[in-house]
């Protein structure tokens, strides 16, 4: 399993290589820290954001991998969004930086 600065470094290294979503996202893991998207920036400091993303960062993992499918993990209860309408307008962004994160 991957540590926090490992994911936070693969999702902020993906970010540099990307268009900028226009609009924050953190990524709440449950206890064990959290990753803030903001266009290329990506820390690890717990700031507001225009989209919250709730999960166990095992769960984070999974998604990233491929293994579980966000849909699935949001109708299990196993991750949790602050705004649905949002998530689904960033869901292509999100996608892509996960699967450039991947590599």
């Amino acid at each position: 399993m991957a540590t926090l600065e490992e994911l936070t470094e693969r999702i902020r290294h993906a970010a540099a290589a990307d268009k900028q979503m226009g609009k924050s996202v953190k990524l709440d893991l449950k206890g064990e820290g959290v990753i803030h998207i903001d266009g290329a920036a990506v820390t690890n400091e717990d700031r507001p954001a225009d989209l919250v993303v709730t999960l166990a960062k095992r769960d984070l993992e999974a998604i990233g991998k491929g293994q579980l499918d966000p849909v699935r993990a949001m109708m299990s209860g196993r991750m949790k969004l602050s705004d649905m309408g949002l998530a689904l307008q960033l869901r292509p962004q999100i996608q892509a930086l996960f699967e450039r994160a991947r590599g």
